[in-house]
């Protein structure tokens, strides 16, 4: 289901077949409720209908329509399908049926897997159309959004009074920023929602994270339940009804905390209340690292910068993961990276006129053009493309993508940091150290966790507005001398790459407990929870 550069015919319609096992277990699900219609608005080859047929449940219903836009595979689940009267195989776009069933017809099941067609792959009157159902719902409607997004909406409007929609679709429903909009949407129109993931992945030979979501409307709200599965063989033992749900929040935030019980979930909301706890963004300017538009071209080596003269042109740069030694960055520390051969500094030529620039710059610039460096999109619409904006020294780093966590870290020689990492501008008044070792304990990892993304392979993405939304807690009033070396306790747990634990220990006993108040027990379940969806996150890399 994720669309490649070497976009194929079938990525490009966004056409990614369930496997049969994943649709029969998806209508078993429904054996025994009373249905009577149903409807596929993106059939395929067919499988759903197949697993219909299979499971039993065409002897019970009247009416089922399934919509496909390409006409070869309508023509295929038609023929097979051509001497079964309930079965109409319809050969239009969704979009267009929609728009004419829309009112006239209801569904008490709607159920597939919709096209996860990015959005400039879809013809101008899609894109209209899919704009139309967005908006009209108070909905967003932007480049990001990807087809399967509107094929939902759509699709909950046509359910009938107690229909239900069962659709696969990607995982990033859960966390992503362009699917705000439609968490909300969802939450407001849907009594029951359950989202079915997998830590496997359930789709050969393609690397999208799925969640089976299940919903039904209804009159009285029953709320949210996440459940977990391997893979596809958590089917054979599910018991849905043995799965609570947990009252939805009609928010726009992730559902992601959904991972929690209810008792942890009250928990962050008691924190989130604590004025005890700020959020990072209080203390001051978070902001994406500086965007070259090419890495590789503008982070040098030592041996590149002594080649082409460019040491008066490059600032100190802490590159990635690898640079960050210890929660602070010294001169120290980048003298190591650039004697380990790290591309430790980065190119900043000055906004002077181009003849004024020594031969090295020149012909450095020279290379890059000959390599087309120049040539990415955001090099190309530069005035003069070698010239890198936006380039200031923060007073923090935050690593943008993590492993086990991510490391915070105080800028002590002057540093810059590409777009790797997020950049800290503290606001007048703010103790760097009190903010530094404010990070390392267990309630703030726990929101680290809450708050960031599973980008793929394991790996955590916290962005610059996630980052500022994670908790830390209130040092006003903490000796000096007693605060130095709690830090130096734990630069060495870091630079030692000893178990971070050890840190949260520390912090969690002297600063938590000892100096705010914060009862033990609150450190000891936000432990877990930072466990808990640690756990989670690196078992889906693995």
């Amino acid at each position: 289901m994720r669309l490649k550069k070497d976009s194929s015919e079938q990525k490009l319609r966004g056409a990614y077949y369930t496997p049969q096992k994943l649709a029969n277990a998806m209508v078993r699900l429904f054996a025994s409720e009373n249905i009577d219609t149903v409807l596929e608005p993106s059939c395929g080859d067919g499988v759903f209908l197949d697993s219909l047929k299979e499971t039993g449940l065409f002897d019970k219903v009247s009416r089922v329509e399934a919509v496909e836009i390409e006409a070869p595979e309508a023509q295929k689940v038609s023929g097979r399908y051509k001497d079964t009267p309930k079965v109409k195989v319809i050969n239009q776009d969704f979009f267009d049926f929609y728009k004419e069933a829309l009112g006239k017809k209801t569904f008490d099941l709607i159920l597939g897997n919709p096209p996860y067609i990015r959005y400039q792959y879809l013809k101008e009157s899609q894109r209209e159309c899919q704009a139309q159902i967005l908006t009209s719902h108070g909905m967003k409607s932007n480049k990001l959004i990807n087809a399967w997004v509107a094929f939902m909406v759509a699709s909950v409007q046509m359910l009938s009074k107690r229909g239900k929609i069962a659709f696969v679709i990607p995982a990033e429903i859960l966390q992503v920023a362009y699917a705000e909009d439609l968490r909300l949407y969802l939450a407001n129109h849907l009594a029951k929602i359950t989202l079915i993931t997998f830590e496997q992945l359930v789709f050969p030979d393609i690397e999208q994270e799925v969640v089976v979501f299940l919903g039904e409307k209804g009159d009285a709200e029953k709320g949210i339940r996440i459940i977990e599965m391997n893979d596809l063989s958590g089917f054979d033992d599910l018991d849905l009804a043995s799965n609570g749900f947990q009252p939805v929040q009609h928010v726009k935030e992730k559902w992601t905390k959904y991972f929690l019980n209810g008792n942890e979930m009250k928990l962050i909301q008691k924190l989130r209340a604590d004025n005890r706890f700020s959020k990072f963004s209080e203390y001051g300017l978070i902001n994406i690292g500086i965007t070259t538009g090419n890495n590789g071209y503008f982070s040098v080596t030592e041996e590149i910068t002594n080649r082409y003269h460019l040491e008066d042109a490059t600032l100190p740069l802490i590159g990635r993961s690898s640079h960050a030694h210890g929660i602070y960055f010294t001169e120290s520390d980048w003298n190591l990276n650039k004697s380990t051969g790290k591309s430790a500094r980065l190119v900043c030529f000055p906004d002077i006129p181009y003849d004024a620039y020594p031969q090295g710059y020149k012909d450095y610039i020279a290379a890059g053009e000959a390599k087309n460096e120049h040539l990415g999109y955001k090099c190309s619409i530069r005035d003069r493309w070698y010239i890198v904006p936006s380039v200031w020294v923060p007073d923090a780093f935050f690593l943008r993508r993590n492993n086990l966590y991510p490391k915070f870290v105080l800028n002590r020689c002057g540093a810059v940091s590409t777009d790797t990492m997020h950049r800290m501008k503290f606001k007048n008044g703010v103790d760097p150290e009190n903010v530094l070792l404010a990070y390392y304990n267990s309630v703030s990892f726990a929101f680290t966790e809450i708050c960031g993304r599973s980008y793929g392979g394991g790996v955590l993405e916290i962005l610059p507005g996630e980052m500022g939304n994670i908790l830390i807690p209130k040092i006003r009033c903490i000796d000096p001398v007693f605060r130095s070396e709690l830090l130096q306790e734990i630069d060495h747990i870091v630079r030692s790459d000893d178990n971070i634990e050890k840190a949260l220990d520390l912090v969690d006993r002297e600063v938590l407990i000892k100096l705010l108040g914060i009862d033990q027990d609150i450190c000891f379940q936000c432990r877990i929870i930072w466990k808990k969806m640690q756990k989670r996150r690196l078992g889906r890399g693995e």
